[in-house]
């Protein structure tokens, strides 16, 4: 599809491949109107909803990165078991091989016996021809009864569907035949789409799943603007979960780049991002590049203005750090004179100018922490570190983001602490960070933070690990817990064998996790 200006603009499409003499004949029946007053089937309403996008949709295997095109070693696969059933039904009694009908059912999956109709599926050139049985279809979805058996229905031997991907199609034969569902990371978002098409709830939702599961902050942003085509609520709950508490990851993703000026608008007018703005800013010009490249702009500090256009506005520019803002915006040439000499005066003048930028910091998220022992203590010849680990493993039962520890001090007056935090799982390190901080010679906690939250997922166990140099003697924890709720997250913790420093799960060192949820 091209525009006014000959640029392409991509159209994607919900709609049932009938053809418009079918439609005449809808139009022509609601006319006459139904004589006898009953009828053996319900109603079918036909529905065109048509999502439209400037840019090419990103599919699944621009998001989770794979080492093989498994789009067509998906295809292959389901040949090698076309071919397999092919032998299969050599045998004259094939039937009496298998003990249920689910079973038997499978056997007819991509099988050319008994098929009543064939699908050519794909873009042209690259299609697949398919074959199916309009019985198991029409079972499997009301789409296919629709197109088969509805009051409408046309006999057609051959149906075109362009808009489908033949892997993510095949996949949701595979479900509708075999009651199996067979996802990989490069065909499930075309299979969601396959899924939403023909209204098969339950693959649907295995699909978003899938994608739930693997969300990440270098993906996140991405399933942001898929989630909100696909109309996932939950999905996109999930996606703002992340881009939340991972921002700074988020918005240096290679993904954010791709997502569509509305996905833009609404990530930079964000409250709770936890990120700096100079970050976001950043992100901005980064995203205004590749968007140039799509417009087949040069990428001009003009040309990259335009096409940010209003989404300018939402970046917070006069929050930033004086120094962030005289270095990095105020040189970046993406700014008028008129607003940089604006800025500079609002941070300098005891009369402030008026600006179309917001002025006010984003409240970003308010960190959590999970307190491990009822009480503390400290003695004479406690707590030593020399170099030794201190370590404790916890699970969760929801994903929450670990943002950093909670450490005791001296109890000997104040001190400077170096503090070496790390964060495994499964012996993988995910984070890790060298921080310094100081003790005021209480027994309260003081955080050291990670350089980025780390991702938690549910019911799995993580080390948490400090190598702490300073001040021998500190607080150490006292009572501690083997399960603590904390809002609606409830921590579990147990031993680590990688603590040589003596912390365990009742009393010792790291009494804090610090976490967004």
């Amino acid at each position: 599809m091209v525009d006014a200006k000959g640029r392409n603009m991509k159209c994607l499409t919900f709609f049932l491949m009938l053809p418009e003499s079918v439609k005449s004949k809808s139009s022509k029946s609601s006319k006459k109107g139904n004589a006898s007053g009953s009828s053996k089937l319900p109603p079918v309403c036909y529905e065109i909803i048509t999502l439209r996008s400037k840019k090419k949709k990103k599919m699944a295997a621009d998001i989770f990165p794979t080492k093989k095109p498994a789009s067509t070693t998906t295809v292959q696969q389901y040949q090698q078991q076309n071919l397999n059933n092919n032998n299969t039904i050599q045998n004259c009694n094939w039937q009496g091989l298998y003990s249920t009908i689910r079973e038997r059912n499978s056997v007819m999956f991509n099988n050319e016996l008994m098929a009543d109709v064939h699908f050519v599926v794909g873009q042209p050139g690259r299609t697949q021809r398919l074959p199916g049985h309009r019985y198991v279809l029409a079972v499997g979805s009301s789409v296919f009864h629709a197109m088969f058996y509805g009051e409408l229905a046309e006999n057609k031997d051959e149906i075109h569907i362009p808009d489908v991907e033949p892997a993510a199609f095949l996949a949701m034969l595979k479900y509708i035949y075999c009651d199996e569902i067979d996802l990989s990371a490069d065909t499930v978002l075309a299979t969601l789409y396959a899924a939403k098409k023909y209204i098969v709830p339950h693959l649907a939702r295995a699909c978003v799943n899938f994608l739930e599961t693997s969300l990440s902050a270098k993906n996140a942003c991405v399933l942001l603007s898929q989630s909100c085509l696909f109309e996932e609520p939950e999905l996109t709950q999930r996606c703002w979960e992340v881009i939340d508490a991972q921002a700074e990851l988020a918005l240096r993703s290679e993904g954010f780049c791709d997502i569509d000026v509305q996905t833009l608008e609404s990530i930079l007018q964000r409250e709770t991002l936890n990120a700096k703005e100079i970050v976001v800013f950043e992100a901005a010009l980064s995203w205004a590049e590749a968007e140039c490249q799509r417009q087949e702009l040069t990428s001009s500090t003009d040309n990259k203005r335009k096409v940010l256009g209003k989404a300018m506005y939402l970046i917070r520019i006069p929050t930033m750090a004086l120094d962030d803002f005289a270095n990095g915006a105020a040189q970046s040439g993406v700014l008028t004179l008129n607003e940089t000499n604006d800025i500079f005066l609002w941070y300098t003048a005891a009369k402030k100018p008026e600006l179309q930028f917001v002025s006010q910091p984003r409240k970003g998220l308010t960190p959590q922490r999970c307190h491990r022992f009822q009480s503390c203590a400290y003695r004479s010849n406690q707590w030593r570190y020399r170099g030794r680990c201190d370590s404790i493993q916890f699970a969760v039962d929801k994903r929450v983001f670990i943002a950093g520890f909670g450490l005791y001090g001296s109890s000997c007056g104040s001190a400077e602490y170096s503090a070496k935090i790390e964060l495994k799982r499964q012996g993988v390190l995910l984070g890790q960070n060298l921080n310094k901080y100081f003790s005021d010679g209480s027994s309260n906690t003081f955080p050291v933070w990670f350089e980025y939250p780390v991702q938690i997922e549910p019911d799995t166990f993580y080390t948490a690990s400090v190598v702490l140099d300073g001040s021998e003697l500190s607080y150490f924890g006292q009572e501690g817990m083997t399960e603590v709720q904390c809002g609606k997250v409830t921590f579990q913790f147990q031993c680590s064998s990688d603590s040589t420093n003596g912390t365990g799960v009742q009393g010792g060192q790291i009494p804090e996790l610090i976490f967004y949820a």
